[in-house]
């Protein structure tokens, strides 16, 4: 048995998306043999950021500088826009240095289930950028589930009226997919979305 603060570090831990209370286990027993090195580094780096962190009044990013790194370079399309519904989407997509452009993200989805209304979103912000000029391209970039493709859904209506190229990211067969194991949604998806060949 461990002591009530190495049990409460390892269920704070386990309260961490994608660590479960064996993995949390682990992760303490790893920090408990190295922790003349790593406790020091991990505590600064936690304390940092908890002091620093800010939200991007901009388009929405989590970052220790305001407005965010990705807003603040001027090497970035600013013509493009491509609007996530996360942070955790932006950061995905910023990480496969596919997208140039800046990003807006929305703080979720539209969702009756859950009672989220297009007032509670960061689409208001979105308009305004939007509205302000200099932007040619919005990528709406939403999941793809029901209530990420009415999201898309809902804001295509609201951006119709300005004069900007409305795309959507591609959906369907994943590169390596092989057939037997997809679901019905993405190979109908697949199968909506298909293009001549040529």
């Amino acid at each position: 048995m461990a002591s009530q603060e190495i049990e409460a570090l390892a269920n704070a831990l386990a309260r961490l998306p994608g660590l479960g209370p064996r993995s949390a286990r682990r992760a303490v027993l790893w920090l408990i043999k190295r922790r003349e090195t790593a406790f020091a580094g991990l505590v600064d780096a936690l304390a940092s950021v908890r002091e620093r962190l800010v939200e991007c009044p901009v388009c929405g990013n989590v970052d220790t500088t305001s407005p965010c790194a990705i807003c603040a370079d001027p090497r970035r399309d600013a013509r493009a826009l491509c609007v996530v519904e996360d942070v955790a989407d932006l950061w995905a997509l910023d990480r496969a240095r596919l997208f140039t452009g800046r990003y807006h993200v929305l703080g979720g989805r539209l969702s009756a289930l859950e009672g989220v209304r297009p007032e509670d979103l960061n689409i208001a912000s979105l308009l305004h950028r939007v509205a302000g000029g200099g932007i040619d391209e919005v990528v709406l970039a939403m999941n793809a589930t029901l209530e990420g493709q009415t999201t898309a859904h809902y804001l295509a209506e609201r951006l119709e009226s300005y004069p900007v190229r409305l795309t959507q990211l591609a959906h369907g067969l994943p590169v390596g997919g092989e057939l037997d194991y997809l679901d019905e949604g993405t190979l109908a998806q697949a199968l909506r979305a298909r293009r001549p060949l040529g």
